[in-house]
């Protein structure tokens, strides 16, 4: 027994092949010695160089030595004769070599309609697997199926099918010759198909090779007549290496986009990888590499279009004048980033095109709302589809410079999933110490964004990663007051509103108290958005009136306008005739030269009462006319996204067992602070006329309104206890005051943060006086003038002197047993936990 490798062998079939092992070249030794019969099986792996028994599949062929010739080398090359199937019974090991008992088996064949239809069908198909493959000899295959045994044809036929050596050792094991004849039909078809798709391929490939060739032989000869003719001497390849040597790149960037031209060159014009070339080529020519924009660095100028486009923000502008100044001063400054920080519809986004404008820049925004792939900040590699470069890159070729003032709107709305965080792409981006070697993945050199003006909005702060908010100066942008919304209403939105409808100056006009009253009762916000939303929407339902009496005029005053705009008409296109050349078209008179004939409708005064005709009852009510002095209600101040709101914290006291209650959708912290100030008030319950175990008997329900909206915090802490307080005293709590600040439980009275949204959202609510933490006074620079003017602040330091101040009326202390006069007298600094 001898096991081979890598093949399989037939009954039948005559098969050369090299016996290189020793304990092979033994059996065939042994073989040659008797009567040159060797049984002949594949092994399972053909990697292993000496298989055991069990390692080598059971049945096999027994052949006939037929020749064996001895090389050189050692190894001996041997043409064996498939005799008979067999499988091995056992197999013994002797002297180095397999001797193997085997069993044959025996088959009779009936005759039938069956087989002879079965022995057809094989024929046919392997006739015609042999006319698909290129590797079989038409006429010597033929002649070799021509056999009147069905088992010697399908052991013809297997052998000579294109099959792995498991399919073939499969086939081996039938020893049934119908069965095998099945199986082999079987496989042929499978083997036809498999070569009818691979035909058809070849086909499909061939004919394209043929065109492309064609093509490229074409143009070859098209050139070269042009080049006999004396034209074409200039090629494209030419003007695309003059236009990389004037683009101006960097010295990678050049030597890069040579070295993609000359493959450009050695490709065929019409191949896949010839259109990527050629993107990727017009990509770094379309992008500024010396272009700049003339910079206007006259400070004058900048300060009055500043003024013209935007009313107030005062430190805005001085921050965008320092950067000029510093700009004269500097031969070659670095590029800015400044980040604008306040509720929606403040100017942010405008501020940047104000901008722009000052400075003569040329402007490109960018929205990163929901971006949550960072191949948008820096483009797709070149080895995709349809790849091109991130938005960085897109946006610099839109802006035609290298120095545009660039706005990253909505830079607190990004996002981040399994394809990257785009917020880490823009650290290199906005680090003036590294964006002027920023590299894109599609252009894949570097590029310079060191002179680009960056200019990044957002709502909030809390939403963008603390290493970018480091590398950007930020610049709050608080809200108007009452008056700065008038003004701003005054010299920008009504005028804007009355030409996006039509209107003429004489056919509206808004009064101060009804654009106050507008402002108050119809929008409360911190912007100036809804503002001019219903500004527009007032101008709306005046230009209907003017539409609705102007078609109510009598047909003789239709006329007389008729006649009117005729003669009008005439009269431009008269004009327009003399100073235009012969060679020019008629000229129409265009509607804007036309005279505009004034409806009968007088000017409509926008006042309170017009107000409510156009656009009903006020939306949003007084609230100070609303907040009477109240037992349990106190108002206090917040701070949201979209800017200041002011909150009542309601309290309520019934009989129970000392349950404390919090609804209104508190968060933790706000419920923990709610803690902090039920034990500062059990604290001091004789201070406030409370016995000492009046907790005990009472249930305290605390109440937020809205419930549905979700609130967190510390800085409602003196306004819980101040509500608790009053209910459990049943003294009123002031309702022309509000308030902010964090509790502790010994009473103290800690800063809180966005203080100028709070002061501002009191101011629109028409409440005058605040109670505000001490460490809060230092941030009083930042609120406008007329605000701190208008209002009473209150600073202070403990809750006792909160209460003294809110509540109606000072609270009458209980008489102080000798064991709580050392507690209670003790000043609240030195109280320890």
């Amino acid at each position: 027994m001898m096991p081979i490798r890598d093949v399989v062998i037939f009954p039948h079939m005559m098969t050369p092949f090299v016996v290189g092992r020793d304990s092979s070249v033994r059996a065939l030794e042994e073989a040659l010695s008797a009567d040159k019969k060797i049984f002949l099986a594949t092994q399972h792996d053909a990697s292993v160089d000496d298989p055991r028994p069990d390692e080598i599949y059971s049945v096999g062929t027994i052949a006939n030595i037929v020749q064996s010739l001895k090389l050189s080398d050692g190894n001996i090359k041997v043409l064996v004769e498939g005799a008979e199937r067999a499988k091995v019974v056992s197999v013994a090991s002797e002297e180095g070599f397999f001797r193997a008992t085997v069993r044959t088996f025996a088959s009779k064949i009936e005759a039938g309609s069956h087989l002879e239809s079965l022995t057809n069908r094989v024929t046919t198909l392997f006739e015609q697997y042999v006319k698909l493959s290129q590797n079989l000899n038409y006429e010597t295959m033929i002649a070799a199926i021509k056999v009147d045994d069905p088992g010697k044809l399908a052991d013809t036929v297997g052998a000579n099918l294109q099959l792995t050596i498991e399919e073939k050792q499969e086939l081996l094991e039938i020893f049934d010759p119908v069965d095998r004849l099945t199986r082999v039909a079987e496989m042929l078809d499978i083997e036809i198909e498999k070569l009818s798709v691979d035909r058809s391929i070849q086909g499909r490939v061939k004919r394209q090779m043929e065109r492309a060739q064609k093509e490229y032989y074409l143009n070859e000869k098209i050139k070269a007549i042009q080049k006999e003719l004396g034209r074409g001497e200039k090629s494209e390849y030419d003007d695309l290496k003059k236009k990389i040597d004037a683009a101006g790149m960097s010295k990678d960037a050049t030597e890069k986009a040579h070295a993609e031209l000359k493959r450009l060159e050695q490709m065929p014009p019409m191949s896949a990888e010839s259109t990527v070339s050629r993107n990727y080529l017009d990509w770094l020519l379309a992008v500024p590499w010396k272009k700049k924009t003339h910079e206007i660095r006259d400070l004058k100028f900048a300060h009055s279009v500043l003024d013209s486009d935007h009313y107030g923000l005062e430190k805005i502008k001085e921050r965008i004048l320092e950067f000029l100044a510093v700009r004269r001063l500097v031969k070659n400054p670095k590029g800015s980033i400044l980040c604008f920080v306040g509720p929606p519809g403040v100017g942010k986004t405008s501020l940047g095109m104000s901008v722009a404008k000052a400075t003569g820049r040329k402007f490109v925004r960018l929205s990163l709302g929901g971006v949550r792939d960072e191949a948008e900040v820096r483009g797709h590699r070149r080895t995709y589809i349809g790849a091109l470069p991130g938005q960085i890159i897109q946006s610099m070729k839109k802006a035609g410079t290298k120095n545009p003032v660039f706005m990253l709107d909505e830079i607190d709305k990004m996002s981040t999933d399994f394809r990257g965080d785009p917020s880490a792409a823009l650290l290199e981006v906005l680090d003036p110490a590294q964006n002027f070697m920023f590299q894109d993945h599609y252009l894949d050199v570097e590029y310079d964004l060191s002179e680009v003006f960056f200019i990044a909005t957002a709502n909030v702060l809390h939403t963008i990663p603390s290493p970018l908010q480091d590398r950007m100066e930020v610049i709050r942008l608080s809200g108007y007051t009452e008056l700065e919304k008038a003004e701003i209403a005054k010299t920008f939105l009504i005028p804007k509103q009355k030409t996006a409808t039509g209107l003429g100056e004489k056919q509206i006009e808004f009064t101060p108290e009804g654009l106050g009253a507008l402002i108050q009762g119809y929008t409360r916000e911190s912007g100036v958005r809804n503002l001019e939303r219903e500004i527009g929407n007032v101008c709306r339902k005046i230009a209907r009136k003017v539409v609705e009496i102007s078609a109510t005029e009598t047909p003789e005053e239709i006329a007389k306008a008729g006649e009117l705009i005729e003669e009008a008409s005439v009269a431009v296109a008269t004009k327009k005739k003399k100073g235009k050349k012969k060679e020019d078209k008629p000229v129409e008179a265009s509607t804007a030269e036309l005279p505009v004939i004034e409806s009968k409708l007088p000017a409509v005064s926008v006042n309170l009462q017009t107000l409510n005709e156009l656009l009903g009852p006020p939306r949003f009510r007084d609230t100070v006319a609303d907040h009477k002095n109240e037992v349990g209600a106190t108002v206090g101040l917040a701070w949201t996204e979209v800017g200041g709101s002011i909150l009542t914290t309601e309290a309520a006291i019934m009989e129970g067992r000392g349950k404390l209650t919090l609804t209104g959708k508190l968060g933790d912290v706000m419920q923990e602070s709610a803690q902090a100030a039920m034990s500062y008030l059990r604290s001091r319950s004789h201070s406030l006329g409370l016995p000492r175990d009046f907790y005990r008997h009472l249930d305290i329900h605390l109440h937020v309104p809205e419930g549905a909206i979700p609130k967190d915090g510390p800085s409602a802490g003196i306004t819980i206890a101040t509500s608790i307080t009053s209910a459990l005293t049943n003294i009123p709590v002031r309702g022309d005051l509000a308030m902010t600040g964090e509790i502790t439980v010994r009473g103290k009275v800690l800063p809180i943060g966005g203080l100028k949204e709070k002061m501002l959202a009191a101011h629109r609510n028409g409440i005058h006086e605040l109670v505000l933490p001490r460490e809060n006074e230092k941030d009083l620079y930042d609120i406008p003038e007329v605000i701190k003017k208008d209002m009473k602040l209150n600073f202070v330091e403990s809750m006792d002197e909160v209460l003294k101040i809110a509540l109606e009326r000072e609270v009458t202390p209980l008489p102080l047993s000798p064991s709580a006069v050392q507690s209670e007298t003790r000043p609240v600094d030195d109280m320890t936990h």
